[in-house]
């Protein structure tokens, strides 16, 4: 009985906010969870920009239309569907995920949600719960689910901490250098190979 909680951003689709901050030529969008560890000053970081340069939820949006999933992205989730329960924990937010979602095959996910006025301005954003991949995790493991669970930042460390295992995928050097702790892999196959040893492991240890 083991779940796979796996970031999306970074880890099964390009990082939103670099591939908006690209298109739009705002270099200060560039900033993701790699970069900041504290979410909130991160959301607002990014909010008061949006402000600053008059864009809103359908410019996004339509960069976002624009995007898939990294290559290999599908076939990996689908293989690895047919052996485990999969969920994606991420902070992205639904309004963002949704196009995304549809190319990979529906999986399931946890994420957080967007407050747009009725010129598509986005003025807050609200968080299903905080440190949510950390309480999912611990949830799952109240469920009598065995976890292992992938992510690449910052912000997925605590997850990785709460799983039985955890691997870093894509990570940055600082990451790396800072949470030594965790495999590093960077390709669907070793990240495949690596759920598998992590799930043999436990079935050993059970």
């Amino acid at each position: 009985m083991q779940i796979v909680c796996l970031d999306m951003e970074g880890v099964l689709v390009p990082e939103i906010w670099i591939a908006f901050a690209e298109r739009t030529g705002i270099p200060e969008l560039r900033r993701t969870t790699r970069d900041e560890p504290d979410y909130d000053k991160l959301m607002q970081y990014r909010l008061a920009i949006l402000r600053e340069h008059k864009l809103g939820l359908p410019d996004i949006q339509k960069v976002i239309g624009e995007m898939g999933p990294m290559e290999g992205c599908k076939a990996f989730l689908d293989a690895l569907r047919l052996d485990y329960q999969v969920v994606i924990l991420s902070d992205t937010f639904y309004e963002f995920a949704r196009p995304l979602m549809a190319q990979m095959g529906q999986p399931t996910l946890f994420c957080h949600g967007l407050e747009a006025d009725a010129n598509g301005m986005l003025v807050n954003y609200h968080l299903r719960m905080p440190d949510q991949k950390r309480h999912a995790v611990e949830a799952f493991k109240r469920l009598n689910f065995k976890v292992i669970a992938a992510g690449d930042s910052y912000n997925d460390t605590a997850m990785l901490g709460a799983a039985d295992a955890g691997i870093l995928m894509h990570p940055p050097e600082n990451v790396v250098r800072e949470f030594p702790q965790y495999p590093v892999v960077r390709s669907y196959a070793d990240l495949r190979a690596e759920i598998d040893r992590a799930a043999a492991r436990i079935i050993q240890a059970a």
